[in-house]
């Protein structure tokens, strides 16, 4: 494509159907073993050549008017890291301006900005004629974050183990509502992982893979569940709140502080969407989908 034109992408949240923490290596970093999900609620991006320099901007939907999320200093964000991690590795010239519409909560176990970067990894791979192998995308993508590898393979369901970076991409599952329940606590990873049990697991468990929702959720697992619903028990009302409305699977997503359920059918996850929001006036309900392809 032109330089000069505007390139726009999508960036997909994505669930943790399971999340197994195992032992922590002597780097400081634990191992782990996830099955990702992706689903339908993204943001966008347009990414546009500039003169010289990384600059980003955080745009509010059109849909949701007001003031745009306030996601930290923009040399902190994914997407601009990925931008410069893109531009030191390749030596491309000119600038690049980030323009990014969030509709995915921030630092709310849904990996909005992992999909992010790897959204600007693919897009600028694209733009300059892809200079970088996928198996160098990958492993860009796994010093971003453990989650950035799941969203460069484009799986709509994978297995992930190592610190993420390992990735077996598998068929979808058939598309299903989900409901994601959104509170305003906030949830620290870095206290989430310390408040875990250090004894744990040095190998993978041997897991099944989903073929279907019935095999997701009898096998559907996060250990980070004890320890956040310990410290905001309100967490743990919502999952089971979920549960009680039908979710055939109900769970915390990565560390949180968001709750999904996936449902067989629309009527009943807007039934579950409507009196969530009536009983919990503080939060925020989003109903999407799983990710078939």
């Amino acid at each position: 494509m032109s330089d000069d034109m505007p390139q726009r992408v999508v960036a997909h949240a994505k669930l943790n159907l399971s999340l197994r923490v195992l032992a922590r290596e002597t780097s400081g970093y634990h191992q782990l073993e996830t099955v990702f999900c992706g689903i339908d609620l993204a943001d966008e991006i347009e990414i546009s050549r500039t003169s010289a320099g990384i600059t980003l901007e955080i745009a509010q939907p059109a849909e949701t008017p007001g003031r745009p999320p306030d996601v930290g200093p923009a040399e902190q964000n994914l997407a601009h890291r990925a931008a410069s991690l893109f531009a030191r590795e390749t030596t491309i010239e000119g600038g690049i301006h980030i323009r990014l519409v969030k509709r995915i909560p921030a630092g709310a176990g849904l990996g909005g900005g992992s999909s992010d970067a790897a959204a600007v990894l693919r897009a600028l791979n694209e733009r300059h004629a892809q200079p970088l192998t996928q198996q160098t995308l990958l492993g860009l993508g796994a010093r971003l974050g453990s989650d950035v590898p799941f969203f460069l393979a484009e799986a709509p369901l994978a297995l992930a183990w190592g610190r993420g970076e390992r990735i077996l991409p598998l068929p979808g599952l058939p598309v299903a509502p989900v409901v994601l329940a959104v509170p305003p606590e906030r949830v620290s990873t870095a206290d989430a992982y310390a408040a875990l049990d250090p004894a744990r697991p040095a190998v993978p468990a041997i897991v099944e893979l989903p073929r279907t929702w019935h095999d997701a959720a009898v096998n559907a697992h996060n250990d980070f569940e004890d320890v956040v619903f310990a410290r905001h028990p309100r967490l743990r009302a919502l999952r089971q709140a979920l549960a009680d409305a039908g979710a055939m699977l109900a769970r915390l997503t990565g560390s949180g502080s968001v709750v999904f359920g996936v449902f067989e059918e629309g009527a009943a996850a807007g039934a579950a969407a409507r009196e969530l929001a009536r009983s919990q006036a503080d939060v925020a309900i989003i109903v999407t989908r799983s990710r078939a392809h």
